[in-house]
């Protein structure tokens, strides 16, 4: 029985966020009614569309006539799940409302997902994924990838595959709760909160900026070509002799010196003259440092540095890689996560499914929901035994706490080292560790592991973030934790997943940006790999590499986190339908190839690969960056109702109705380049904020580039607050701070927004539980197995 076997969706949406999450659900057995326009949906002409419609049953209706409105409306009637992604108040104006369809099937799961939510002052602006970025910042966080004045287009979808993975968070939990309940609701997300839930720890450095400006002073990882931070050696950015990027993932210490090992550089490792390495305080050092890495990296081919990472285990880099050859990545295609649909095009290649997932046997005895359940946290009674370091899979349990679960956290004595892994201690890893009970015990003896255990037999959920067969040789993997727990959902989410010839290897997000394509989308054709170039133009790939897919705003390990909720909920909801203890397995990699869908999937119909445009401002005239008299405004014009508005919105300017290279859509794409000089020559005379204000009010998507940081944005009042996306707590460490609000929002059950909390906050809270007396924790903690 597959997880989702039975539960019927409908699928009103025709943009990339809602088709994604129902092809999600369409994978794990869910029966998907794709309800399309009459001649074709925008979706039919992007390369990944066939991913996007995989395994779904497809239906022709037109919503602007009331009898294919009733046809939908009767669908619905059936259905356990709907999906729309239409702005705020379309759905209602179209008989199509979540109130008009619970009315007649109180059972369903309606889920909304915008681009700015359904508060604020951009609540009504169409939801293109370049706006949302242009308005959050986003471009200007990443203008260190570019030799430009203006902020660089981004082309991988931040905001976009983050909402389609809140959207399934909202759906798979609504289901949850309707097993308990009977009763459907409405899930709300979008494409802004989505974008923020990848920050790692900038939100919180921009928040001590603000608070205690003399505490330490901000740098970027590079100025002036200078390495700022030994984080930018440890995750260096090389080029091999005969011409391969390679990212590097060394930031644990036994892995930089596994780096230097391989590198011929482990005698400065004990040198005098280089004691504190990577840690200097001169610019010096760290720029001779530098060079000399990237003289020893280059002495090796690709060939030899994979010998290398054969013969280490701890040293490991990844090719920066682009397109479809993502989707030849050793890891993915031994672990049969590339999948080969046969479509009407012909065979085409296609990331496999989002998680593995191993169910238990079908068990039919349990009984019916209860009519009368109250409201309230709909994970309420789930708890989570979380043991997992850093970001990604940490992250994915914070999610799981907004929506009422328990997060029992097991860091080792000294902490999960995020939390010092800022200067300003604490702050790495407020946003991890919000709303958990922190229990810090050592694994590496029997009494720690039997305390963890002991835990494992009284939760629902395990989530573990070792590599690959770290779990298991502690006697911890989900083999030994089914047998005291049977009922377990046991979570592995690795940088690599469980197995194959990479599920050993340390992963970071740059890393994992790096093999999944992230940084090649966002840099295009700018950044050169030739086996000559010169130690400046090394250094200069270096630095622009690194920030096309390392900006703490957005990068591959947020994507992950996402996934990891993801997973987590789908082994949930198959063990309360039915199933009993579920294995399941998710990877960084794997869930950036799947955001990366657009990339990665080739149709064979020569479609170009989505890209920055050559001078990083956008992929054609009617979706760009263009100068206006006092900054820079983001168009999101690309369809024909889009044209048509922008036409009229522009007639006081220019006549592009009259213009023959403009009159239709061949020729406005046969003519992009003219359409853009004549739209740069208008904008170029009016300033950002008219624009803005003129064509919004006109229903054209245009918006001013932001220029402050992504985290002032959220947190400013006419725009955070306003729109909903931010909470105040009080931290034990930070006392009253602003925390991105949970994620997805629900017409019945409710979320909670809690502070993050210190390491062991309740260790003996856990341990009493378990059955521990104060004198066996206190000997407990008197041996170092427990503090």
């Amino acid at each position: 029985m597959q997880p989702l076997e039975g539960i019927r969706v409908v699928d009103l949406s025709q943009h990339r966020t809602g088709a994604q999450a129902t092809q999600v659900l369409a994978d794990f057995g869910a029966d998907v009614v794709w309800v399309e326009p009459p001649g074709g949906s925008t979706l039919r002409r992007t390369r990944a569309f066939t991913f996007y419609a995989r395994g779904k049953r497809r239906t022709v209706l037109d919503l602007g006539r009331p009898d294919d409105v009733q046809a939908a409306r009767d669908l619905a009637a059936e259905a356990d799940v709907l999906v729309e992604c239409f702005r705020p108040g379309v759905a209602d104006r179209l008989g199509l409302g979540y109130h008009d369809l619970a009315a007649s099937n109180p059972g369903l799961v309606y889920a909304s997902i915008t681009g700015f939510g359904r508060h604020g002052p951009y609540a009504g602006v169409k939801g293109y994924e370049g706006l949302v970025q242009a308005k959050l910042g986003s471009f200007h966080a990443f203008r260190r990838m570019a030799h430009t004045d203006h902020p660089p287009f981004v082309t991988v979808p931040f905001g976009s595959f983050s909402a389609t993975q809140t959207a399934l968070h909202g759906i798979l939990t609504a289901l949850v709760e309707r097993e308990r309940s009977g009763r459907g609701q409405w899930v709300e997300a979008n494409l802004v909160q989505g974008f923020a839930a990848l920050d790692t720890w900038e939100w919180m450095l921009h928040l001590i900026r603000q608070r205690y400006p003399d505490a330490f002073t901000p740098a970027d990882p590079f100025e002036g070509g200078k390495p700022m931070s030994p984080l930018s050696l440890m995750l260096l950015v090389a080029l091999t002799r005969d011409g391969h990027w390679l990212q590097f993932a060394q930031v644990a210490p036994r892995l930089f010196q596994a780096l230097m090992r391989a590198l011929g550089l482990d005698w400065m490792l004990t040198d005098p003259a280089w004691t504190g390495i990577p840690a200097f305080d001169d610019d010096e050092r760290r720029v001779r440092l530098l060079a000399m890495m990237h003289e020893a990296a280059h002495r090796k081919t690709l060939a030899e540095w994979n010998a290398a990472f054969d013969a280490d285990p701890d040293v490991f880099a990844e090719v920066y890689r682009s397109g479809p050859s993502v989707l030849e990545h050793q890891q993915l295609v031994d672990r049969g996560q590339v999948a080969v649909v046969e479509t009407e095009l012909g065979p085409v290649r296609q990331p496999g499914a989002l998680v593995d997932v191993v169910a238990g046997e079908a068990d039919v005895g349990r009984p019916a929901p209860t009519a009368d359940a109250p409201d309230g946290l709909p994970l309420a009674g789930v708890t989570v035994l979380e043991l997992a370091q850093m970001y990604a899979a940490p992250y994915g349990a914070t999610l799981l706490s907004d929506l009422g679960a328990r997060v029992v956290k097991v860091e080792p004595l000294t902490g999960d080292p995020i939390r010092m892994l800022m200067p300003f201690p604490e702050c790495a890893g407020v946003k991890v560790m919000q709303g958990k009970d922190s229990i810090r015990v050592d694994l590496s003896g029997p009494e720690g592991r039997e305390i963890v255990r002991r835990i494992a037999a009284r939760a629902t959920i395990v989530l573990d973030g070792f590599r690959s067969g770290v779990a298991e040789r502690l006697g911890l993997g989900a083999g030994a934790l089914h047998a005291v727990n049977p009922d377990l959902v046991y979570v592995s989410a690795s940088g690599y997943g469980h197995g194959g010839p990479d599920g050993h290897r340390p992963a970071y997000a740059p890393s994992i940006g790096a093999a999944a394509g992230l940084a090649r989308a966002n840099v295009g054709d700018t950044v050169a790999g030739a086996p000559d170039l010169t130690a400046a133009d090394i250094l200069d790939g270096h630095i622009r590499l690194f920030s096309a897919s390392a900006v703490t705003s957005a990068q591959a390990d947020g994507f992950a986190a996402l996934g990891v909720a993801t997973a987590m909920l789908l082994g949930l909801l198959a063990r309360e339908r039915g199933g009993d203890g579920q294995t399941i397995s998710s990877s960084m990699l794997l869930t950036n190839v799947h955001a990366m869908a657009e990339s990665v999937v080739d149709d064979g119909r020569g479609l170009p690969l989505p890209g920055p445009g050559p001078d990083l401002r956008g992929p054609q005239a009617r979706y760009r960056v263009y100068d206006t008299a006092d900054g820079w405004v983001f168009l999101a014009a690309p369809s024909e109702r889009d044209w048509e508005a922008l036409v009229g919105a522009l007639r006081p300017y220019v006549q592009l109705d009259d213009d023959d290279r403009f009159a239709s859509e061949c020729a406005r794409q046969e003519h992009d380049n003219d359409l853009t000089k004549v739209l740069g020559a208008v904008f170029a005379d009016r300033s950002a904020d008219e624009w803005e204000r003129d064509l919004l009010a006109a229903d054209v998507g245009c918006v001013r580039v932001t220029t402050a940081p992504v985290e002032q944005m959220l947190q400013s009042e006419e725009f955070g607050r306003a729109g909903g996306y931010v909470v105040d707590v009080c931290h034990p460490t930070f006392d009253d701070m602003p925390r991105l609000a949970p994620l997805v929002r629900f017409s019945r059950s409710s979320t909670r927004a809690l502070p993050g909390v210190l390491a062991g906050n309740a260790t003996d809270a856990v341990l009493r539980e378990l059955g521990y007396g104060d004198d066996a924790i206190a000997a407990l903690r008197e041996r170092g197995i427990v503090a």
